[in-house]
């Protein structure tokens, strides 16, 4: 049950936005064993002024094309598949987008079924009750 906020620089097309999910949403199944109808994604296009990073931190250097994937998860996830999904996101996008895996920065961060509500203000966490 990952939700996922891409935040990307303006110009991007809408095919290239709909391909930069696919090859999310397929790592996501892939490292994370999600379910192909599990997508929950917002991407923020933002104009040059109000994406602020450094180049260099961490990095061999981003470019304009940096993109953020700050990824929400419900159950934690083992460093192995932590890693896994950082590195197969970074080298599909280089593959399909020819972005560079410089510019592919990824926060993951894990909850609990408390703290999700899909819809009728129902907790997930209530749905087994």
């Amino acid at each position: 049950m990952p939700f996922t906020r891409i935040t990307l620089r303006q110009g991007f097309s809408d095919p290239q936005i709909r391909q930069i999910s696919d090859i999310l949403q397929q790592t996501l199944e892939d490292e994370f064993a999600v379910p192909s109808h599990d997508r929950f994604q917002v991407f923020e296009t933002l104009p040059d002024h109000q994406r602020v990073f450094d180049r260099h931190y961490k990095s061999g250097g981003r470019s304009d094309n940096f993109m953020q994937f700050h990824i929400i998860a419900g159950r934690p996830r083992t460093l192995e598949q932590k890693a896994d999904l950082c590195r197969t996101l970074s080298s599909r996008l280089q593959a399909a987008l020819d972005i560079s895996p410089n510019d592919v920065m990824v926060i993951i961060q894990f909850n609990t079924a408390d703290d999700w509500s899909f819809s009728n203000g129902r907790l997930l966490s209530e749905e087994d009750l």
